[in-house]
């Protein structure tokens, strides 16, 4: 039975309020729509005024997923089926069998990893127990025996206690069978015989560990007083003294048959990783455990030739630069957005829904009224929170009319004034006191490839200027470092004073790409933005004619 793909559903890699909640809002629709394995991701870390309206709505983050690099966890088939160490190699091919698996894990009591069963492993120590050249040994017990057998106890000394036992066959003559049962006589002797009453006596008498009558036959009253008193174990076999003598050698604990060379992986080592050790393991699949050690499945070369079990969904952004690392190996199903169109391509047709807004929450609030499932209070509360600090509370340029719109709706679902919850949400993003210049320039940062160039664009909203020029040097210094690091024309942030509605940019940048700056300059590296808000609508474009002029 195959089972249902999961579906993550991202926003960029550092995380807004709009894309943030768009996830988590997207993600409860296809919820509510029936579909539980919809789930809201998120590939960073949420700034502070994201954490404030998922924490005031009591709404839980999205599931934090830093890469979707191939991972053992999106190939693998599921659970599996594990047989207990102390079970007998017969129970344990039985289990095998039905299963349809190549191998099986091999637990302790715990259930935590032992070993590997697999067929050439057992077959090989098999042959070494039934070698014709030597003398026939097995480890076993004789529990285990009784189960391998489903032989009939008839007096049990020490039955779960493992031994090493020489096996004999009881059908020389008297003379004969006692002088082969003296020679091993210092051995624990597994004699095995049919109703060859002188043979019971003699091996009674010669204080064995274990008889076995075969076909059913019995051991006669007089002789079990002296079997018990004798410490011989007695039970009856129900098949012919061949087949006895053939099946006894599957009555080893399986752990002494499996193979313990075969390691273990984890949900998270990544297919590069664990290649290598399919190629090399003998039945061409791997136990994966959890942190514990316990079986949680396996996975084979062949899972991998298989889709992984995930899907992906992208909303508040489509350009592969700002998409969480790893998500060109999954099939995209969906796209929601509000941006440009970057490079984005798939090889299948997909839902793309992009439309110019001023967030991709009000995209999100108009598929839950399409749809006409009524919005969770929470989800509402969430939802007005995103647009309102995505068109700074319905006065950027990007605002439109579906925007305030979609905010009134929320407006009266939750009962927050529009006013006073986006004034509280932008102070909650403001606060940059005590923060690490990195930790503001990376909270919302995103790349942009224009033809052959490279550059990065940050944005945060403050209501005081002044404390980013007072830190120029720190924040200069780390865009540098950024810039470089990325190989980039230049890396710049975009601060936005939320009670001016306009900004200044900070700018880290390649000498050469100095005189196609057009900006108005405020200070070195730094340039005035007059009624500058929206870093997609207003900025972006601007730049695009300067790194193409740049670049020719």
């Amino acid at each position: 039975m195959n089972k249902e793909k999961t579906v993550y559903i991202f926003g960029h890699k550092n995380p807004d309020t709009d894309c943030g909640v768009s996830a988590a809002a997207y993600a409860r629709l296809k919820q509510l729509q029936g579909h539980k394995n919809y789930i809201a991701a998120r590939a960073g870390h949420f700034a502070p005024q994201t954490e404030y309206v998922f924490k005031k709505f009591n709404v839980p983050y999205p599931k934090y997923i830093p890469d979707l690099i191939p991972k053992v966890q999106y190939y693998m088939s599921g659970e599996c089926e594990t047989v207990f160490s102390g079970k007998s190699l017969w129970q344990a091919l039985t289990k095998l069998e039905a299963s349809k698996e190549r191998a099986l894990p091999v637990v302790d009591k715990s259930g935590k990893y032992v070993a590997m069963l697999h067929y050439s492993n057992f077959a090989q120590n098999l042959l070494t127990v039934m070698n014709p050249e030597h003398k026939t040994s097995v480890s076993t017990s004789i529990n285990l025996i009784i189960r391998t057998l489903s032989a009939q106890p008839i007096i049990l000394q020490n039955e779960d206690e493992i031994f090493k036992a020489s096996i004999l066959i009881g059908e020389a003559s008297e003379e004969t069978f006692k002088k082969m049962l003296d020679e091993h006589s210092s051995e624990n002797e597994i004699v095995i015989t049919s109703d060859r009453e002188a043979i019971h006596k003699i091996c009674i008498e010669g204080h064995i560990k274990l008889l076995i009558i075969t076909s059913g036959f019995v051991l006669k009253k007089e002789l079990r007083e002296q079997a018990a008193a004798n410490g011989v174990s007695v039970i009856i076999s129900p098949h012919s003294t061949s087949s006895t003598a053939m099946l006894i050698a599957y009555s080893t604990p399986v752990s002494l048959m499996s193979d313990k060379e075969i390691p273990a992986v984890h949900t998270t080592d990544t297919v590069s990783k664990i290649r290598p050790m399919l190629k090399s393991s003998p039945c061409r699949c791997l136990p994966v455990v959890d942190g514990n050690n316990k079986v949680l499945g396996i996975i084979s070369e062949h899972d991998l030739l298989h889709e992984p079990n995930i899907e992906v969904i992208l909303v508040d952004h489509n350009e592969p630069a700002q998409t969480v690392d790893g998500a060109e190996h999954y099939k995209i199903q969906e796209v929601i957005d509000h941006h440009r169109l970057g490079t984005f391509s798939t090889n299948y047709p997909i839902t793309f829904i992009n439309k110019p807004v001023g967030a991709t929450a009000t995209l999100i609030t108009r598929l839950y009224q399409e749809a006409r499932i009524p919005i969770p209070h929470e989800i509402a509360g969430i939802l007005l929170c995103a647009i309102l600090s995505d068109t700074l509370i319905l006065q950027s340029t990007t605002t439109t009319d579906t925007d305030r719109d979609a905010a009134a709706y929320l407006s009266d679902i939750t009962d927050l004034d529009i006013q006073k919850t986006g004034a509280e949400i932008l102070t909650a993003g403001s606060r940059i006191e005590g923060r690490a210049v990195t930790e503001v320039i990376h909270q919302d940062m995103k790349e942009y490839k224009e033809e052959k160039a490279t550059y990065t664009v940050s944005q945060i909203e403050v209501s005081d200027i002044n404390e980013i020029l007072k830190r120029k040097t720190e924040f200069l210094k780390e865009l540098e470092i950024e810039r470089r690091g990325n190989k980039s024309v230049f890396a710049a942030l975009l601060v936005t004073d939320i009670t001016q509605l306009s900004s200044i940019l900070l700018m880290s940048y390649e000498q050469a790409f100095l005189p196609f700056i057009t900006f108005p300059k405020l200070e070195e590296n730094v340039y005035f933005l007059k009624n500058v808000v929206s870093r997609k609508k207003q900025l972006i474009p601007l730049i695009s004619e300067q790194i193409e002029n740049f670049e020719r």
